[in-house]
């Protein structure tokens, strides 16, 4: 295994020296095999927990694949309360909001007879989520994974402490204490988009989604992608990037966790809190979805 991982090496260096006729590109690419070699501890822990290697070491030299401390210092200076949720319940948002249950009626109505989940609901989700898949967010979600993943060596935990020197609003120590939480669970939410995206024969280097590593039209984590999401369109494949996917898994998603037909506002302020810990968030949704029955 030792003389594979040299042969893959030496095809890199190779790679690099044919660019030696530009300085520039010579250091970039030098540049971007360092960042990509800055996950060989996180391969093989991957490896040992039963990925295929060839596969994990197709996907971790993919140009696109680097450790991104610039990316996933936005996730450790995050704060819920700072977003404008207003922005969602103005006139022209709800005017969207309802135009697209006109688009998507069908997958709607369906969703709603099949989970019991009402369909405002679900738009309004879908509105607060991605701007009714208008905006996906702009981070590679295996970048983000894998890099909050690498958190477990000292070295590489220390460069993401620098690259949020600018906007850093954590102390040494809870900073430290929050790196150990995430990169635990970054690399399970690391292992279940290998685990979905092998099962739906989706490219993982080709998945963009938030700072958080949340992915598709309904902005729902690896895990939930894995155990929740659901085929909207019958056509034998669940893409999350697809409306009627999307539709269908914020359904079922929120029948998962309680949601029923004649749930009391209480109660779905509850369920609707599993999908984003914030109260602004649920008050939103519940704003949206009373303006949109009207």
């Amino acid at each position: 295994m030792k003389y594979r991982l040299f042969i893959i090496g030496l095809f890199f260096c190779f790679a690099i020296a044919a660019l030696a006729g530009s300085p520039g590109a010579a250091t970039s690419g030098e540049q971007n095999l360092s960042r990509q070699h800055k996950f060989a501890a996180l391969v093989n822990r991957l490896a040992k927990q039963g990925f295929d290697r060839d596969r994990l070491e197709k996907i971790y030299t993919d140009e696109k694949v680097f450790f991104d401390p610039k990316g996933v210092s936005l996730f450790f200076v995050h704060s819920e309360s700072s977003l404008d949720y207003g922005q969602f319940v103005t006139d022209r948002s709800l005017s969207r909001a309802a135009d697209y249950m006109e688009e998507h009626s069908e997958k709607l109505e369906m969703a709603e007879d099949r989970y019991g989940v009402d369909k405002t609901i679900i738009t309004a989700i879908l509105l607060v989520e991605t701007r009714l898949g208008t905006y996906l967010g702009n981070r590679m979600v295996l970048n983000t994974l894998s890099t909050m993943a690498a958190l477990t060596e000292e070295d590489l935990k220390e460069e993401l402490w620098e690259a949020s020197a600018a906007s850093r609003r954590l102390t040494r120590k809870a900073f430290e204490k929050k790196a150990g939480e995430k990169a635990q669970w970054a690399f399970e939410e690391l292992k279940a988009l290998l685990k979905y995206t092998a099962r739906e024969d989706l490219n993982a280097a080709e998945l963009n989604g938030s700072y958080a590593g949340a992915m598709g039209i309904s902005q729902f984590m690896p895990s939930n992608a894995l155990n929740l999401a659901t085929d909207g369109n019958d056509d034998g494949k669940i893409d999350l990037y697809e409306h009627a996917d999307a539709i269908a898994s914020v359904a079922n998603y929120l029948r998962h966790y309680g949601w029923k037909p004649s749930i009391s506002r209480r109660e779905a302020h509850k369920v609707l809190y599993k999908y984003n810990h914030s109260n602004y968030y649920v008050d939103t949704l519940l704003k949206i979805s009373d303006r949109l029955k009207g």
